[in-house]
């Protein structure tokens, strides 16, 4: 490990040192750096960054000019074919512009009047090393201006009532001794224009809206007048109120060749309605409307006037998708290092009783070859499945009022699956059962999930002899968490999911209970109870339990190559009633892609415990409580590859105290002394679309520890015992 970081770093210091020079001119400079300062501690200058035109050659990590380095190397002829690849694999250099420096100038001098700083300057300063140059723009913003007295002319009576804009609780109302802004008063605008928009002036826009300032003598004090024209068809016609527009008569063609949707269903994703206001909020809406369903590729919305009238004719017109599809994916599989093969067909019908419902139903089939196992018949592991999954593009439920259903943007999912697995040590069957809402709030960046009803039952026909002898029935070997993930079981639960995301912050909760009902109907119908004293459904256990998570994560973004992401997740689950160990799909796990990633998946925790037996530390290597933090610099590089460095932090915990997971339970004194840390770099195939990432990390804190230098892996690096490698699709948070 120590040699390649030595490589690493000798790689990149040969390419920051490459030289541009020869790609530069002899009265040309490159533009090295680019400063914005102020000369005004509490102005940040840093907001006015975009109106610069012209930046320096980009850094990885804001660090290093790679890049540009990597264009260095090129060669000046370009019918060499190593020549054309660095550059374009690198980045030009940036030749200072003297002209756009001092347009730059121009703009921000402009972007400081318009945010009120009237006696505002922007001074431009360079200085030269060799061939390269830094640019300087210094901001000297002084005294800012506000807002002293509002007029409103409005030359049309009817829009003016309706504003009632000189009323103090208007929403439109230009608050007196307020800052000053060109931004403030365009929000104005927007504000005005888009709730006539919304009202039936079908053809207002904000140009009728004009703003006039002045200014008094040795005063920061400004008068602002705003000027709402009445309404022109033309530049010479006569001026007019503002026509204001109803919906008349909405007509849909649709093109029947793939297909077609019911009415019903036409009519309850048209947000327009007959004889109200026209609305482009509720126009949008509509095409949004149209465009989740599946069966609907295109829509065209047109409005025609009725002569002499103020209505408009509403013409939708819906171009179809092919019903039906039939899809083959094959794919590889690598569980623990034995290698195997799956494939899976799916039939989609998008169109199903046309009203939209998507039906897919999924065949998998897959196999690997498992080493290692000694005393077992069968050597290789074979998986059955079917899942078929039924949506509908709306909310399914009785009781629901024609409007709500109509006015609320959600789906009504039905899911049903049968899962076979046949290992050499044990036969496992799952059926599984779902019924969950999903819904969103596109203008609050809020989505929801609601599982009103989420069944898995899991079956154990066949446990091989070899297995119960070494891990099961032996008195010296009782596993009980081992033992508990071995039985047949029924999980019933109920959920709530919520994700927010404005593309800086995003939260990601869920909560789920299960068991309770049933445990409700146990002592109304007198259930059976096993040999445990749990009680039975059909003589099967069902599990008991509580749930949630939350994960946040805020991205800083430097410029549009460097964002640093930081990332914080909270899990705990209690088991109760009729579970003392909550099932195996429930516990948490660490370590992998998505965690701490100097550690393979299920290699970390609980706590300092150490996993002794490579066949069962995937259930001993489990937990009730997850905590994760990480850091990830990610930087654009060139093309589509993008790279990052991180720091993970993190590490599970059981809630109770189990024999054979020793140092694995959470303890308010311990469990910071527990915390498992790692560190890597990662390389990640951006396609916008989709994410291809690797992952390279090294352990440097480890809590389950024999020696002081595996302890402290960051300080007594050991490539074979701390390095993990993770390949996946998508960002880890």
């Amino acid at each position: 490990m120590k040699y390649i970081n030595l490589y690493i770093a000798f790689f990149i210091a040969l390419l920051s040192s490459c030289s541009a020079s020869k790609f530069i001119s002899e009265n040309e400079y490159l533009l090295d750096k680019v400063e914005l300062k102020s000369t005004e501690k509490g102005f940040d200058a840093a907001v006015l960054g975009p109106y610069i035109k012209q930046k320096a050659n980009s850094k990885w990590f804001s660090i290093f000019k790679i890049p540009l380095a990597t264009y260095s190397l090129a060669g000046k002829d370009t019918a060499k074919w190593i020549n054309r690849t660095l550059r374009n694999i690198g980045e030009e250099p940036v030749i200072y512009d003297v002209n756009q420096a001092h347009q730059s100038q121009s703009d921000l001098l402009a972007a400081m009047h318009n945010m009120g700083y009237m006696h505002a300057s922007v001074q431009l300063n360079t200085r030269t090393k060799g061939k390269k140059i830094t640019a300087t723009y210094t901001i000297t913003p002084g005294q800012a201006y506000f807002i002293d007295n509002v007029h409103y002319i409005i030359d049309d009576d009817s829009i003016a009532n309706l504003l009632k804009i000189e009323q103090p609780n208007s929403k439109f109302h230009i608050a007196k001794g307020t800052k000053f802004s060109v931004d403030k008063l365009d929000n104005i605008r927007k504000r005005i224009s888009d709730y006539l928009l919304n009202s039936g002036f079908y053809r207002f826009n904000k140009d009728f809206i004009q703003f006039t300032v002045d200014s008094a003598a040795n005063s920061q004090l400004l008068d602002v007048t705003m000027h709402l024209y009445p309404y022109r068809a033309y530049n010479d016609a006569p001026a007019v109120f503002h026509p204001r527009y109803k919906v008349g008569r909405i007509d849909y063609h649709t093109d029947n060749a793939n297909g077609y949707l019911r009415r019903k269903i036409m009519l309850n994703n048209t947000a327009l309605v007959q004889n109200d206001f026209f609305s482009e909020q509720k126009l949008q809406r509509t095409y949004n409307n149209f465009a989740k369903l599946g069966a609907v590729r295109y829509t065209n919305i047109q409005f025609e006037e009725v002569p002499d009238s103020q209505v408009l004719n509403t013409l939708i017109e819906l171009t179809m998708n092919k019903p039906s599809s039939v899809s083959f994916q094959p794919e590889g599989t690598n569980t623990a290092g034995d290698l195997g093969a799956a494939v899976s067909l799916t039939y989609t019908n998008k169109n199903l009783f046309h009203g939209s419902e998507l039906l897919s139903i999924e065949l998998r089939g897959a196999y690997e070859a498992i080493k290692g196992l000694e005393g077992y018949n069968d050597q290789n592991y074979k998986e059955y499945g079917i899942e078929t999954r039924l949506a509908f593009p709306r909310f399914v439920a009785p009781f629901l009022s024609h409007s709500f259903t109509r006015n609320s943007q959600a789906t009504s999912e039905l899911s049903l699956s049968w899962n076979l697995q046949n290992r050499p040590e044990f036969h496992r069957r799952v059926f599984s059962a779902a019924w969950r809402y999903r819904w969103e709030e596109a203008h609050h960046n809020l989505s929801y999930r609601f599982d009103l009803l989420d069944l898995n039952y899991v079956s154990m026909p066949w446990i091989s002899e070899t297995f119960k002898r070494d891990y099961l029935d032996d008195e010296g070997n009782r596993n009980a968490i081992l033992r508990y993930n071995y039985e047949d079981l029924f999980v019933m639960k109920l959920g709530f999911g919520l994700s927010y995301n404005d593309g800086s912050d995003a939260v990601r909760a869920n909560v789920e209970s299960s068991g309770n009902l049933l445990n409700s109907l146990s002592h109304i119908a007198k259930f059976k109870t096993n040999s445990n004293g749990q009680n039975t459904l059909f003589g099967i256990a069902y599990a008991q339990y509580a749930k949630m998570d939350v994960d946040y994560t805020h991205l800083f973004k430097f410029d549009e190559h460097n964002t640093l992401a930081a990332h914080i997740g909270l899990g705990i689950a209690y088991p109760y009633g009729n579970s003392k160990i909550l099932p195996f799909e429930k516990r948490y796990f660490s370590g992998g892609a998505n965690s701490v990633r100097g550690w393979t998946v299920r290699g970390l925790g609980p706590g300092k415990f150490k996993g002794k037996d490579g066949r069962i530390d995937f259930i001993n290597q489990t937990g009730d409580m997850k905590l994760d933090f990480n850091l990830e610099y990610r930087t654009h590089m060139f093309w589509k590859l993008d790279g990052a460095v991180f720091v993970d932090a993190g590490n599970i915990w059981t809630l109770k105290e189990y024999t054979d997971q020793p140092g694995g339970k959470f303890a308010f004194n311990e469990f910071y002394k527990q915390i498992a840390v790692a560190y890597g770099v990662g390389l990640r195939l951006n396609f916008d679309y989709f994410i291809l990432r690797m992952d390279m990390g090294m352990k440097a804190i480890n809590p389950a520890y024999e020696s002081k230098a595996e302890h402290y892996a960051l300080v007594h690096p050991n490539f074979s015992r701390d390095f993990a490698f993770h390949f996946a699709v998508g960002l880890p948070f």
